[in-house]
């Protein structure tokens, strides 16, 4: 029997490079190694945006679109919707007792998206809560694995503890899974900050030529490299980063290229341009396929949700028993 990998992404609509980069790349060359389930987290949008819920189905269609047209293959995978398996409720309900609020307050990644979203004053229980939800969404599964970002490592650390206190009160129940960090799991933004849409420093998946080519124009490089012929420092560029991970035949040439001052920014730029046009072709020509056939999506994630509900229920049987709760024992 295969080993089982879970893992998700909350609803945020069309995808980016470092979506690619951080999970959807690795997701595809697993698949025929383990049994994959891949969640819509759209419970975790609540987290941050609680007030702002009419477009979670929108983002959802365009994300699980972008899953597909990526290569993620229905076949070899489970995706399906989080809010459609109940059963994460109830498991993330029966976690969150064995978790001292002390112990979510030193999550670092909890630490760094309250800063980045300058949440210090409102943080909501769930929104500290998260990475207890996050673990039921992991071992409701029973997933031996989980392919991260090494941002996310922490959340895998905390849930194998909450496999492990588990399994001590209540007896043997969960595995606790593996983390498999992404080997280039940050992709910078086209301004060398976190890449995010929200900040305009994102190339969708999607973006036609033209729109690659402008965003690449704009990108961020050595500020002190003003001119061909000034000498640059491919290591504090952004653009020579995006070079390593989609160009990385020429990476060599380049980097003494532009450490001399024979290669100019602009013309970095147009060669960098053209390789993730090329590079993303494949995926945007099976977007457009995919676009037209809704129907086609909304078949995917009903035989996912039926798929994942038939595994949750099982986990929580033995979740139950384990506790003596929630069932109806011999009198």
């Amino acid at each position: 029997m295969k080993p089982r990998i879970l893992s998700g992404m909350r609803p945020s609509g069309r995808l980016h490079l470092g979506h690619w980069c951080g999970a959807l790349e690795n997701w595809v060359h697993l698949q025929d190694d383990y049994e994959n389930y891949h969640l819509v987290a759209d419970w975790h949008v609540l987290t941050t945006n609680y007030e702002n819920t009419a477009d979670i189905w929108t983002h959802t269609i365009d994300m699980v679109i972008d899953w597909l047209a990526t290569g993620i293959d229905p076949n070899k995978n489970v995706i399906f919707i989080q809010s459609h398996v109940k059963e994460h409720a109830e498991l993330h309900l029966l976690f969150s007792m064995l978790v001292t609020v002390p112990r979510l307050e030193r999550n670092p990644t909890v630490k760094e998206q309250i800063r980045e979203l300058h949440l210090e004053n409102r943080v909501s229980y769930g929104h500290l809560g998260y990475p207890v939800l996050q673990a039921a969404d992991i071992l409701i599964y029973r997933a031996n694995a989980v392919p991260v970002g090494e941002d996310q490592v922490p959340h895998v650390e905390l849930t194998r503890e909450i496999a492990r206190r588990f399994n001590q009160l209540y007896g043997e129940v969960f595995p606790e899974p593996e983390a498999l960090v992404t080997e280039f799991s940050r992709l910078p933004g086209l301004d060398g900050t976190k890449m995010s849409k929200s900040k305009n420093n994102a190339i969708l998946l999607s973006d036609e030529p033209e729109e690659i080519r402008k965003k690449v124009m704009m990108a961020i490089t050595d500020p002190l490299k003003v001119r061909r012929g000034d000498p640059g420092r491919p290591n504090v560029c952004t653009i020579f980063n995006y070079h390593k991970k989609f160009n990385s035949r020429e990476v060599s040439e380049i980097e003494k290229d532009c450490q001399s001052g024979v290669l100019g920014c602009v013309a970095c730029k147009q060669n960098l341009a053209e390789k993730l046009t090329q590079y993303l072709e494949p995926f945007r020509y099976k977007r457009q396929s995919l676009e037209k056939d809704r129907d086609y999506i909304r078949q995917v994630l009903e035989q996912g949700n039926r798929q994942a509900r038939q595994q949750a229920a099982a986990t929580m049987e033995l979740v139950r028993h384990a506790m003596k709760i929630g069932y109806m024992m011999e009198i």
